[in-house]
């Protein structure tokens, strides 16, 4: 909607206006990683953050959520929204954050994500350090981030702020704005420009080149069998995962045996009970038993399956997958570049 500018002297105080005003969520120092986490301070905030342990999916899908508290014959829903501002977050994860909006609201509404996403302003920042295991330039081009409010780069002398929506306009109050020129517009769009060729990992492959090659290679089991020889089953990279949005769903009861909650928590499609389902009268079936079924279905979802609901692949580079893995075997630029060679 608008281009403006912020000096580096008043961003500090810009801050300080949001935090007074609103709740704000952004990238804060965790020992030597990062996560997304409140700000009490406006020095809390770490624009210069490479990837954080989770991503902001957990702001509007937290690790595990209420959806329904009960009390004998009483029962009542738990969708209970806060307003915040999700402040720095880099564009894949934005890019994420359309594909579980999608996914959410598609047939059935699920107001237990969607009212927590409503609710929140999203300001996106350009990417400062790039983390080691980054791929976001060579993946999903053709797709781009659409569900933020305004657009944070940081360029000398201070930052850049564009508005998206009405809600990004909305922030301009709290700060010091000047009309941004066109000098100035340049510079953040070269920035971000630029940073697009500093990715340690690269696809060696198009989105649809991939989604070919991957599904071609379905049957091959002993190629999958050799990608998952050393997998834990841990499910490490899917409960990193920006993308991955699988739940679990059970009932918990308090010692009354009267009341308690029904709760979702994230889920693994990796792991070896995600698969089982019940027969009845203690018997189970497994349709994913074996690690290479497991490993070849997280691929097949990420790089083709979802490609026509999505535009894209069901991917965005950030890599933490890789990073999280014990056995690092989870690395879709590894796995993928060499089934495009076979």
């Amino acid at each position: 909607m608008g281009r403006h500018f912020l000096k580096d002297q008043d961003f500090q105080a810009f801050l300080r206006a949001l935090l007074k005003a609103k709740a704000v969520v952004g990238p804060v120092a965790k020992k030597h990683k990062f996560v997304f986490a409140r700000l009490e301070a406006p020095g809390d905030l770490r624009l210069d953050y490479d990837v954080t342990i989770l991503p902001p999916k957990k702001e509007f899908s937290p690790t595990s959520q209420d959806l329904v508290r009960f009390d004998g014959a009483r029962f009542e829903g738990c969708v209970e929204p806060q307003e915040k501002i999700l402040f720095g977050v880099h564009f894949y994860d934005v890019k994420a954050l359309d594909m579980t909006d999608l996914l959410f609201k598609e047939k059935n509404d699920d107001r237990n994500y969607t009212a927590h996403r409503e609710a929140a302003t999203i300001v996106v920042s350009n990417i400062q350090k790039v983390a080691p295991r980054a791929f976001w330039a060579s993946i999903g081009s053709e797709v781009k981030p659409k569900g933020h409010d305004a657009w944070l780069t940081k360029i000398s002398g201070g930052y850049v702020f564009e508005t998206r929506t009405a809600k990004g306009e909305a922030l301009l109050q709290y700060g010091k704005f000047v009309p941004a020129t066109e000098a100035q517009f340049r510079a953040a769009r070269q920035a971000n420009e630029d940073i697009l060729k500093k990715c340690p990992e690269k696809l060696q492959g198009s989105s649809a080149e991939v989604a070919k090659k991957v599904r071609a290679a379905f049957s091959r089991e002993e190629l999958w069998t050799k990608f998952a020889k050393d997998c834990f089953s841990c499910g490490s990279c899917n409960t990193v995962c920006p993308t991955c949005y699988c739940f679990d769903v059970q009932d918990w009861w308090n010692v009354d045996q009267k009341s308690g909650a029904r709760t979702r928590t994230w889920d693994a499609c990796l792991t070896e009970d995600f698969a089982k389902i019940s027969l009845g009268s203690g018997a189970a079936e497994n349709f994913r038993e074996e690690r290479a079924e497991r490993f070849r279905h997280r691929f097949m979802r990420k790089s083709a399956y979802l490609n026509p609901k999505l535009g894209g692949p069901a991917c965005v580079g950030c890599g933490r997958c890789s990073m999280a893995c014990t056995a690092d075997i989870a690395d879709p630029v590894r796995v993928i570049n060499e089934i495009l060679e076979a």
